[in-house]
Order: C-alpha cells, then structure tokens, then sequence
C-alpha cells in the first residue's frame, strides 16, 4: 500500500547497511545456445577416451562418441562382448555395418558376421561383401546339394572332444531335451570307433550313423554291455543324425569341409539368410558354426576378432546352444574376441527355456546399445539390465538412430551418426527405414570422419 512506502525504503536501507545489498538486479544478456552451453560443461558425462572407433555425438554434450571393446577391456570394461537391442527399424542394422566397416580400418581387425536376415535372395551383408573383395559362405539346405560350401562336425581341426559336444548338442537341440545316459554312452562308443579308425580321409557324419546302427562289440565290451542294447540306445540319436545326413538339412554338413574358406580374410560373412529363421535349422547351424569357428579360427595370433550373430535369440534361448557359445566366449576373451549378440527384445531370451545361461551370457556383455522400444518392454529390460531410471524413461522416446549407451555403467545416450562413403552399403532397400532424418543434414563433418 502506498502507506507503507516510507517504511520498506527505511527498513531495506537499514538491512543494506547492516549486511550489505541484498538483491543484486542484472541487466539482459543476449546470446546464442552455441555460446551459452559453455556455461553447463559440468552436466556433459564423461567420454570413453580418444582411442577407437567414432559411433556419432554424444547427445546431451554434442561431443564425439568413440567406443572399441580392446582399448577399453581391462580398464574400463572387464569383458569385451556386446549386447544390442532394439525395435526393428531404429538402426541395429545400420550400427552394426559401420561399426564393421570401421573397424577393419585398423590392420589387426578381423569380423565373423552370421547374417541371419536378407532381401532378394542374398543376405544383407552382402553389399559390404562385394565392396571388400569377399564372398559370403552361403548356407542353404535347398541348394546344399549342388553347391561346394559344407562345414563338417567331424573336422580334424576340432578336438575329439569338441566334436563330441558339437554332437550332443546338434542332437539335444533337435530333440528339445537333454540325451539320457544310454543314448550318451552309444553316441560316444560311436565316435569314438570312428575318431580311432578313420584316418584316411575326414570322418563325416554317415560314418556315425552307421556305427549307431551297426555297434561294433569291441567297443562296448569296456562296460560289459552287449552289442544289441547299444543299438537299440543309439537309435533315437542315428534317426536325429540322419536329418543332417539324408533330411532337411542335408548337404550342408554331411561332408568334409570346404577347401578354401579363406578363415584369414578380414571379414567372413555366412549367409543363413535361406534358412527358416523359426524352425530348429537354425539353432543346429548356429551351434555347427560358432563350435567350427571356435576350433579354426580363434588363434593367439594377436588379432582382434569380433563375432557379430544377427537373430542371436536362437543362441541364446536354447540351453544347450548357450551353453556352447557360453564356453566360446570365455575362451575367446582371453584371444582378443569380442562377441556382438543382437536381438529385438530381451524377453526373448530371459523368459525362455534357456534363462539361467541366458543371465550367465548376459553377464558377459559390458556393453549394452539399447535403441527405441515401447514402455513395457523398456523397463523389463531396464530391470535386466541395471539401468538408471532416468535412460528407462527416455529409451520409448528415443527416434531412429538414437539409443542408450551403457558401457559398464557409463551411461550416455548417443546419435549413430553414418558418412556418406558407408550410406550406399549401409542402407539396403528394406534397411532404408532405419535412416533418421538427422542423419541427413548437420553431422557430415564428423560422419566423413568416422572413415577418414
């Protein structure tokens, strides 16, 4: 009231006096965003280091994102492997070709991609293929027969004993439930009869199915058991056998492998892309291939491998799969391997038949890219996976090319940023979705960049 004027002017005077002036008036300043983000440096989260490959902007920060599993394992990572999840058509696919791409810049790179999605009767890897001199191993049952790519079970270059897993496990994985001990005790007499007589030429399969269905009695008088009753174990197993022999997937793994897979070529692309991604083919294969590599192509020759499986549910949702790749990438840590599994939904795997090796892989990997996903799903995997509420939140906001980084609890949300030397061979006409419209304008500086 304007009574009181002369009061409050006295009281604000003798409170000036005493403790000095108590507000301070600032005149307007006008600026830029671009010059005033200076002022909240302290909110930007720190980066990974300088040393490695460039994956785009760190969002918040505006700062470049450069991640790589070996400079950072030992340090900031305890274990090189990598897990990527994500709707369709939010940029898995586009991560994963220019992380590729740019990794096998550095000479002592080498990729195994399993390229389980195509268009056009090839796999999706096979633009990046061709541009890089290579061609994919094609692995179709429909053309097996008449094509020279096999892959054997029964390869010298794998141990008895790995081939003896490989075994179990092609037949647990067909059969859907773990082998008993009698069926166990015949499939063991079996190859091992063939392991000690075959020795002029690679053993294959037919050579176990004949044994399962034609015991030889000196191989069961060991356990005092007789001949007949071996038989009658090891039937269920020769019929499972018989499939990759004279059935749907035969001609793919029923003879000795293939001469002249090139396993020193920089990137090694498998085409599964011809086979039924939801039916038991595709586990068998995977398992064929992952225990194959294990044994050919893991060497402690110094090189940095990464082991990229696309539609990596089919691994990890089935226990004796799992169980499988669990060892390969225990082993293969300490090789310089670093396992890149990419699936849709985390669900996939946790609820699953196969949940405890599933949390045990899950484990394994470090780093984890999760790109858009509905809400639901966001905080099932936000409770996996230990994430910040907060990178809960924003993962059903997020757009196409944008995702939630955590890299062993480093957590940042990061726009994949891709230069237009990749574009052609990133986007496929079914990838095109995945393009986010910010990955067409303002970035190409560091876009060009990231392949310089």
């Amino acid at each position: 009231m304007p009574g009181f004027e002369p009061l409050t002017a006295l009281t604000e005077a003798f409170t000036s006096f005493l403790f000095g002036k108590v507000e301070t008036t600032r005149l307007p300043v006008r600026t830029s965003t671009g010059q005033a983000q200076a002022v909240y440096l302290p909110t930007a989260a720190p980066g990974l280091g300088d040393s490695g490959v460039i994956i785009g902007r760190e969002v918040y920060s505006g700062k470049g994102y450069i991640y790589d599993p070996f400079q950072l394992y030992g340090q900031q990572l305890p274990a090189p492997h990598w897990l990527v999840l994500g709707e369709s058509g939010n940029g898995k696919s586009s991560l994963e070709k220019t992380y590729v791409l740019r990794q096998l810049r550095f000479r002592d790179r080498q990729v195994v991609v399993l390229d389980a999605q195509g268009e056009d009767g090839v796999g999706e890897w096979n633009l990046i293929a061709q541009a890089l001199g290579i061609t994919p191993i094609r692995l179709d049952p429909m053309a097996a027969i008449d094509s020279d790519i096999r892959l054997n079970p029964l390869d010298p270059a794998i141990t008895s004993t790995g081939q003896l897993a490989l075994l179990r496990t092609i037949i647990e994985v067909a059969m859907g439930r773990g082998l008993d001990e009698r069926a166990g005790f015949a499939l063991k007499v079996a190859h091992a009869y063939v392991h000690d007589t075959v020795t002029d030429r690679q053993p294959v399969l037919t050579d176990i199915v004949e044994r399962l269905r034609h015991p030889v009695i000196e191989s069961t008088e060991t356990m005092n058991v007789d001949a007949e009753d071996v038989r009658n174990w090891g039937l269920d197993v020769a019929l499972v056998i018989d499939r990759l022999v004279d059935g749907d997937l035969r001609g793919m793994f029923d003879g000795p492998t293939t001469v002249g897979i090139d396993l020193d070529a920089p990137l090694i692309v498998f085409d599964l892309s011809h086979i039924d991604r939801n039916s038991i083919a595709m586990p068998i294969l995977m398992a064929i291939v992952g225990v194959w590599l294990e044994h050919t192509w893991i060497r402690p020759d110094r090189k940095k491998r990464i082991f990229l499986v696309e539609e990596a549910w089919h691994i990890i949702n089935s226990p004796f799969v799992a169980q499988l790749f669990q060892r390969l990438l225990k082993f293969g840590r300490r090789l310089g391997l670093s396992f890149v599994a990419v699936v849709h939904h985390l669900s996939d795997v946790v609820d699953g038949a196969a949940a405890k090796e599933a949390a045990a892989i899950l484990k394994m990997a470090s780093t984890r890219t999760i790109y858009m996903q509905k809400a639901e799903e966001a905080r099932a995997t936000g409770r996996v996976l230990g994430l910040p509420r907060w990178a809960v939140e924003i993962i059903p906001t997020l757009t196409p090319g944008i995702a939630v980084w955590d890299v062993n609890g480093n957590v940042q949300v990061v726009k994949h940023i891709v230069s237009e030397a990749e574009r052609p061979l990133v986007y496929t006409d079914r990838a095109m979705t995945e393009e986010s419209p910010v990955e067409r304008g303002g970035d190409k500086q560091l876009a060009d960049d990231a392949v310089a």
